[in-house]
């Protein structure tokens, strides 16, 4: 499908889009807000997973794991009534001692007895303590009669199995911490005379990481890459979808943020890549469509923490914008399809 009427943005607007995106530090800006995040608001660091060990030990595997995957949850699940087509829970069946006796009334509002929707029931019989609510059990007057909650913004399974630490580990990227005034990259070669349909999609599968130096070292190589990359970029498109994919999936906002300001980085990287997109957005729009909406509700407050780019809601509208503009006449009906709230940014 075709939408007609959207033009090409001007030589002079992509100049400042790409100079507006480009000057944005994603990698450096790690550092700075984790070191306020624990020496000024005193959050937790972190602890670093099992698998990692210390510093001079290698990852150990992760066997059954997959990233983004659906946490099964052992919840109790009602049941479908086909005849009133309504969830309903299972009663259970009565026996001969539920039923009120002298003085059940003052024993239900002391909480050492219990009115559920099978009849009467008591410590006994529930098998919890004199006292306690049974208001979240299955078959409770306040339990809501419906299925099990999606839980679409919940975290997702991240586990530190990615190619880029396996490949760092071993020793077979070209990559160092060069720690300055402003934490950089010591590239042990040239960027631009990289293999990138090798090393590109290593770092772009390291963006997931948690821990340092494999986050840093990730986001800080995809930027370097993508500022020196000019042609290169384009043919590696494809390889990048599946890593990109794969972040996005874990649905944990520090790595949506990260994944989505890398997006615009790449966009504007060269030219033609917002328009090789374009048939990649069935794998990647999905996620956005679901954090659109997730923005920082303060009415008139002021958010003093917009500088640090963690606002997933803003940052998917900015990608969004982005992709419409370099994405060619065709970006905008297929954002339009997987994203249906999104509206055109460029004036028809």
């Amino acid at each position: 499908a075709t939408a007609s009427g959207v033009g090409e943005p001007s030589p002079e607007a992509r100049a400042r889009a790409m100079s507006d995106v480009k000057s944005i530090d994603v990698g450096g800006a790690l550092f700075v807000d984790k070191y306020c995040d624990v020496k000024i608001k005193g959050m937790s660091s972190g602890k670093p997973s099992v698998q990692s060990g210390s510093c001079f030990d290698q990852t150990r595997p992760t066997f059954g794991r997959r990233p983004g995957a659906h946490a099964v949850s052992d919840a109790p699940v009602p049941k479908y009534a086909a005849t009133t087509q309504s969830h309903l829970w299972p009663t259970p069946k009565p026996t001969t001692d539920r039923f009120l006796r002298k003085g059940d009334g003052a024993r239900v509002k002391n909480g050492e007895l219990f009115a559920t929707r099978g009849g009467l029931g008591n410590s006994r019989t529930t098998g919890l303590e004199s006292g306690t609510s049974v208001s979240m059990l299955p078959g409770s007057r306040s339990t809501p009669i419906a299925p099990p909650r999606a839980n679409a913004f919940g975290k997702r399974d991240n586990p530190p199995d990615t190619q880029f630490r396996k490949f760092y580990e071993r020793g077979d990227l070209p990559v160092a911490v060069m720690s300055a005034s402003k934490n950089t990259i010591n590239w042990k070669v040239d960027v631009d005379k990289l293999d990138y349909h090798h090393y590109l999609p290593i770092f772009f599968d390291g963006v997931r990481e948690k821990e340092d130096p494999y986050r840093f070292l990730a986001v800080k190589g995809v930027e370097d890459m993508l500022r020196s990359g000019g042609a290169k970029i384009l043919p590696v498109i494809p390889q990048l979808i599946i890593p990109i994919k794969t972040a996005l999936n874990t649905r944990d906002p520090s790595v949506v943020c990260i994944v989505l300001q890398l997006l615009q980085k790449m966009v504007v990287s060269a030219e033609l890549v917002g328009e090789a997109l374009v048939p990649y957005y069935r794998q990647i729009l999905p996620i956005l469509n679901v954090f659109k909406n997730k923005n920082v509700n303060l009415g008139d407050g002021i958010d003093y923490a917009q500088r640090k780019r963690r606002n997933v809601g803003e940052l998917v509208l900015e990608t969004l914008q982005l992709f419409e503009r370099y994405g060619g006449e065709d970006a905008f009906i297929n954002i339009k399809y997987m994203v249906p709230t999104y509206e055109s940014c460029v004036n028809l």
